[in-house]
C-alpha cells in the first residue's frame, strides 16, 4: 500500500515537474526580496550588492555546468556569444540593478507587487511577436485575456487599495520602513518607476530566452554565461556609480549571507529554472505564477519586519490568485483543443491515405 502510494506520488510530481518549478522559484523570488531589503535598508550600496550576487552566482554555477554538460554539444558562434551579452546586460543587469535601486525608496512588498505587471507585458510582447496565441472567439483564448487583467487590477489593488489594518503592529524596534507613509511622495515615485522600469526588462528577458535556448541548447551553460556577463556589466556598474572602498568591505553578517542567498539560489538556481520551464512550457507560463511571490513576500514581511496588512491589498491577492487560475485553465483547455485539433488532423490523414492506397 505504502509503495503503491509512493509510486503514484512519485508520478504526479514527474508529470507536474514544470508547476513545481514555478513554485519553488516564488518561494526563492520571494527570500531574494526579503534579504535585498534587509542589507539595502542598513546601508549596504544596492549596485554593489548586485554586483557580488551575480558574482558569487556565476562562481557557483560554472563547476556544475562543466561536469554536468561538459558531453553536450552546443557550438557557441560569435554572434551568438554577442545576442547573450545583449540578454543579459537588458534582461539581468538593468532589471536587477533597477530594482535594487528601488528598494532604496519602497518596501520589499511593493517591490513584490509591482513585479506583477510581468504576466501582462510578457503576453502583450508574446501575442505582438507570434509567439503566444490568442483568440477571443473561443473561450480559452477569452480567458486569458481576462485572467491577465484580473491579476494586473489585483496587483494595482494591492498597492494602492490599503484600506483598514487586518492587525496593528509596533514598528518602534524595526529596522525595515514598513509602509508607504515612511517614504515622501518623491521618493516613492522614483522607486515606483525604477520598479516599473526593472520589470519591462525582466519580460523582454523571458521573452528573449525562447530563441536563445534554440540556437544554444545546454541550460546550465548557459546560465553561467549570462551570469558571467551580467557580473562584469554589474562590476562596471557597482564601481561608475560607487567610488567608496568602504561600500566593498564584506563581513560575516547578513549583508554575506544575503549575498549567498541571492547568488547561489535566487540566481544561480531560479535561473537555470526559468530558462528551463520556458523551453518546456513557454514565457508566458513562467511569467503568470509571478502573483504567487507577492502572496509569500506580504506574509514573511509581516512576520519578518512588522509590515501591516491592509484589507485592500488582502482583496487584492485574492484578484491576483484568481486572475492566475483562470489564466492556468486557459491554457490548459487550449492544450486539450489542440491535442484534440491534431489528433482529428491525423485521422483524417490516414483515411485520405488509405483511400489511396485503395484506389
Amino acid at each position: 500500500m505504502r509503495c503503491s502510494l509512493g509510486y503514484d506520488l512519485m508520478n504526479i510530481m514527474k508529470s507536474n515537474k514544470p508547476f513545481i518549478g514555478v513554485l519553488l522559484i516564488q518561494i526563492m523570488y520571494a527570500g531574494r526580496s526579503l534579504f535585498a531589503k534587509a542589507v539595502i535598508s542598513k546601508g549596504m550600496n544596492p549596485y554593489v550588492f548586485v554586483a557580488y550576487r551575480q558574482a558569487f552566482a556565476t562562481l557557483s554555477l560554472a563547476p556544475f555546468a562543466y561536469f554536468f554538460e561538459s558531453n553536450k554539444s552546443a557550438s557557441l558562434s560569435l554572434n551568438l556569444l554577442c545576442k547573450i551579452f545583449f540578454v543579459s546586460l537588458c534582461g539581468i543587469t538593468l532589471s536587477l540593478n533597477l530594482d535594487s535601486l528601488s528598494m532604496n525608496y519602497t518596501s520589499a512588498t511593493f517591490a513584490v507587487a509591482i513585479t506583477n505587471i510581468v504576466p501582462a507585458v510578457t503576453f502583450i510582447m508574446a501575442v505582438f511577436l507570434r509567439m503566444e496565441s490568442i483568440s477571443i472567439k473561443k473561450r480559452h483564448g477569452l480567458a486569458k485575456i481576462v485572467g491577465t487583467v484580473i491579476s494586473l487590477l489585483g496587483a494595482l489593488a494591492f498597492v494602492f487599495l490599503k484600506g483598514p489594518p487586518i492587525y496593528s503592529v509596533s514598528h518602534e524596534e524595526n529596522s525595515v520602513p514598513s509602509s508607504t507613509e515612511c517614504y515622501s511622495k518623491g521618493d516613492w515615485l522614483k522607486g515606483s518607476l525604477a520598479a516599473i522600469s526593472s520589470n519591462i526588462a525582466w519580460s523582454l528577458w523571458i521573452i528573449m530566452q525562447g530563441p536563445i535556448v534554440e540556437e544554444y541548447p545546454a541550460l546550465l551553460r548557459l546560465t553561467t554565461l549570462q551570469t558571467f556577463f551580467s557580473s562584469i556589466q554589474s562590476a562596471i556598474w557597482a564601481v561608475a556609480a560607487e567610488r567608496n572602498l568602504s561600500s566593498w568591505k564584506l563581513g560575516w553578517d547578513v549583508n554575506l549571507l544575503s549575498i549567498v542567498y541571492c547568488g547561489l539560489v535566487s540566481t544561480g538556481i531560479t535561473y537555470w529554472l526559468r530558462i528551463w520551464i520556458i523551453e518546456k512550457k513557454g514565457p508566458v507560463f513562467l511569467a503568470v505564477f509571478t502573483p504567487l511571490a507577492l502572496v509569500i513576500t506580504a506574509f514573511s514581511s509581516a512576520i519578518l519586519w512588522k509590515e501591516t496588512l491592509h484589507w485592500g491589498s488582502a482583496c487584492g491577492a485574492v484578484l491576483l490568485i484568481c486572475g492566475l487560475y483562470g489564466f492556468l485553465w486557459a491554457k490548459h483547455e487550449e492544450g486539450t483543443a489542440e491535442k484534440n485539433d491534431e489528433g482529428k488532423a491525423e485521422k483524417i490523414e490516414q483515411k485520405s491515405d488509405t483511400i489511396v492506397e485503395n484506389a
